[in-house]
């Protein structure tokens, strides 16, 4: 492993203390930020609460499905964080280096209108070409299987999303290590509205929370992980996280080797754990997810009839699609080919109990 780094602050940190001044500096704009699509004022209420969203509409350069493109944010059907209304929009509760923010996207025939909430709300709408694959290029992919074909063209408009936001795909990552994904649905899920912040906006009757900053995740008592379900191992891994989170977040913007290295540099964070991280806030098409329960017997299964395949055969099976192979895992999952299961599922765990 290599050497680690040291955290710029003593103690925990704030993951958006870093990214204002570097923007001061700079003049950089959030991830994916354009010239194209409108923002419409936005009056501060008392307290920093916001009367009137920031709203844009954005028009994307081919087919885009909203719920392909944006359910990899999904932890469970009771995130927090997330919702889908029954009118077809999408609601994302996040905290951007600006601060709090809420997100409503929807699509409005060839175009996507986008209403944003909270000191937030500007960078989210800075950041809406990106986070609905703006920066992906389906193209750069290939076929090299039937199935994979016939799933391309039946999915027109899967595009690989892009966050920008490192920590908030990483700390449920980490809660799903060696558990059911009940388990870390739920510790993400009693975690997040306990220690969490109710998000910006008209979101009282989605109940919509935003996830707590660095410094509250390291303040969270040995007891309360306990009842939530997380065991030490992924709590440690936590705390150590979030003690670097602004150097963790600079990865968002990093290649993805670098990225996976700056990640792994934390123990308790491995390949698992920073592909599924990297998926989301770099959009990177590349991050196969190796050391998973199931996948390795879906794509054996879908792509040579190999329901027992190992990580080793599964790269092997994945080597034509080098540089797209998260892409081909995708297509894997949306094409419906998967193995029917024979053993026993894994055992859910309740070390609140003990």
């Amino acid at each position: 492993m290599a050497g680690r780094f040291a955290p710029r602050t003593t103690g925990p940190a704030l993951p958006h203390q870093a990214a204002p001044a570097a923007r001061r500096r700079t003049g950089a704009p959030p991830p994916g930020a354009g010239a194209e699509g409108r923002t419409s004022p936005q009056r501060a209420g008392a307290e920093g609460r916001t009367e009137q969203p920031l709203t844009r509409e954005w028009t994307p350069s081919g087919p885009l499905d909203l719920r392909l493109v944006l359910g990899p944010l999904r932890r469970g059907p009771a995130d927090p964080t997330f919702r889908m209304t029954p009118d077809g929009a999408f609601w994302r509760a996040t905290r951007t280096p600006e601060g709090p923010g809420t997100l409503r996207v929807a699509a409005r025939g060839d175009r996507v209108g986008a209403e944003a909430w909270g000191p937030g709300a500007e960078w989210l709408l800075a950041g809406l070409p990106a986070l609905l694959g703006a920066d992906d290029d389906p193209d750069a992919f290939t076929p090299h299987h039937h199935l994979l074909a016939v799933t391309e063209r039946r999915r027109p408009g899967l595009r690989l999303l892009r966050t920008g936001l490192v920590m908030e795909s990483l700390i449920p990552s980490v809660l799903e290590q060696k558990v059911t994904t009940d388990e870390a649905y739920r510790a993400w899920r009693l975690l997040v509205r306990r220690y969490g912040t109710p998000a910006p906006g008209p979101t009282t009757t989605l109940g919509l929370h935003v996830m707590p900053d660095a410094r509250t995740w390291a303040m969270i008592p040995s007891w309360e992980w306990h009842k939530a379900g997380v065991d030490t191992k992924r709590s440690s891994t936590i705390l150590r996280a979030v003690r670097v989170a602004p150097r963790l977040e600079e990865a968002s913007s990093m290649p993805f080797p670098e990225a996976k290295a700056r990640l792994e540099l934390i123990p308790g964070i491995g390949p698992w754990t920073s592909a599924e991280t990297l998926q989301r806030s770099n959009g990177a098409p590349d991050a196969v997810t190796v050391g998973d329960y199931h996948l390795p017997g879906i794509v054996g299964h879908a792509l040579a009839d190999n329901r027992h395949a190992t990580d080793e055969e599964m790269l092997t099976l994945l080597a034509p699609y080098e540089g797209q192979r998260h892409r081909a895992t995708r297509l894997i999952l949306l094409s419906g080919r998967t193995p029917e299961r024979r053993g026993p599922r894994m055992t859910p765990g309740n070390i609140a109990a003990l």
